[in-house]
């Protein structure tokens, strides 16, 4: 089925992001993927080639190009090639914590910050899930004292993407511990800052080469120059954000199960059992058939959501649905296309059983499915 959503603009940038992983990532991505990290030689090279916040206006060293669709053909691009711990990585630093110094950071922070942001000097995180605190956002422990001009933040995160590599962490904690969530305020933190460290980069089972660590906070002084919008703000913020954040995922998760589906179709035309292409027999293609289905009917909703997206029409529940539905079924692709390679689908050699690992992912961050279900199963009135 023909996708409506691009034009020449967007192919021509595509072609660009292909030549670019192609180029830089492809034969590097199995060593970062041992190494446990993306150097930031290469977020300075895609910076250069415009993929890092495509929509910072021009005058912060941006494209000024207020468009989700580029943000989706980077992370589709990558996706593509199997780069899904790149493809993280940068898509935490442009489509999700980009939009909040674009959205809440006043002029003198914008001209402090966003140009680094946009070039890949400065790499974004944000600091949002605690050992104690998952998806219950209004119960983190973080807290931010406000002392003459400045904070002064005491805390402890974990599951941190970029948490490593990170110039600039924004930091969701408490200036108010008695109000719960309208108590939240978001500070940025720079690398850099006394009291600012970094604990273990976390080995993960997958998207080994995205960098997740722990980050402590140990009586940081924060400028209060560095509170990004509002004091007390910082929840309502977060919910504004999460939709986008939430689509991101399942633009990655629609892509991964595309890619995953075209190189088990390869592998099933290839491989041969009793005589014939594996491919040939009803159950594969009875299996095939059903993944195919189920991949376009994915991929045209996920397109639909990015046109809502785009016009200001997307709603949390309909992001919801989107990251719930799209991750359920990359983890079921990827399940059923591992199978059809049999035994080789299980050796790390075979690209299906790093997709495969990646996947997993997808269902627990940006909130979990069952957090999602949770929104959606509100919003009908219960």
């Amino acid at each position: 089925m023909r996708r409506t959503l691009f034009n020449d603009e967007h192919q021509m940038f595509r072609q660009s992001v292909r030549r670019f992983v192609e180029n830089e990532i492809v034969p590097h991505n199995e060593a970062w993927e041992r190494e446990g990290m993306v150097p930031r030689a290469v977020w300075r090279k895609a910076g250069a080639m415009g993929m890092l916040g495509p929509n910072i206006p021009e005058e912060y060293g941006g494209s000024g190009l207020n468009d989700f669709v580029y943000s989706a053909i980077a992370i589709e691009e990558m996706a593509r090639v199997g780069a899904i711990s790149a493809s993280l990585g940068f898509s935490v630093h442009s489509d999700i914590v980009t939009p909040y110094f674009l959205h809440y950071a006043t002029d003198e922070q914008k001209e402090r910050w966003l140009p680094g942001i946009a070039s890949g000097e400065l790499i974004g995180a944000i600091a949002m899930t605690e050992p104690n605190t998952g998806s219950d956002l209004a119960g983190v422990r973080t807290t931010a004292v406000r002392q003459g001009d400045h904070y002064l933040l005491n805390g402890q995160k974990t599951f941190i993407s970029n948490g490593i590599l990170s110039d600039l962490v924004i930091a969701v904690a408490k200036t108010d511990p008695s109000a719960r969530h309208k108590g939240i305020s978001l500070l940025v933190v720079e690398q850099g800052m006394p009291g600012f460290r970094r604990g273990r980069k976390l080995d993960k089972i997958g998207l080994r080469g995205q960098d997740t660590a722990e980050l402590y906070f140990d009586d940081v002084k924060v400028p209060a120059a560095n509170l990004l919008g509002e004091e007390g703000q910082g929840f309502a913020y977060l919910m504004s954000m999460l939709p986008k954040e939430r689509l991101s995922i399942a633009v990655m998760a629609v892509a991964a199960s595309e890619a995953a589906l075209e190189m088990t179709l390869s592998y099933c035309k290839e491989r041969t059992a009793f005589g014939q292409p594996i491919g040939s027999f009803q159950n594969s293609r009875f299996k095939l058939a059903e993944m195919a289905t189920e991949v376009q009917i994915a991929r045209v909703f996920v397109d639909r959501c990015i046109e809502a997206l785009n016009a200001g029409e997307l709603t949390t529940e309909e992001a919801s649905m989107a990251k719930w539905w799209t991750t359920d079924l990359q983890c079921r692709v990827a399940d059923q296309c591992l199978q059809l390679h049999g035994g080789y689908g299980y050796m790390m050699e075979y690209p299906i059983a790093r997709a495969y690992l990646d996947a997993r992912a997808q269902r627990i961050y940006a909130g979990s499915n069952e957090i999602m279900k949770e929104i959606i199963g509100r919003s009908l009135g219960f």
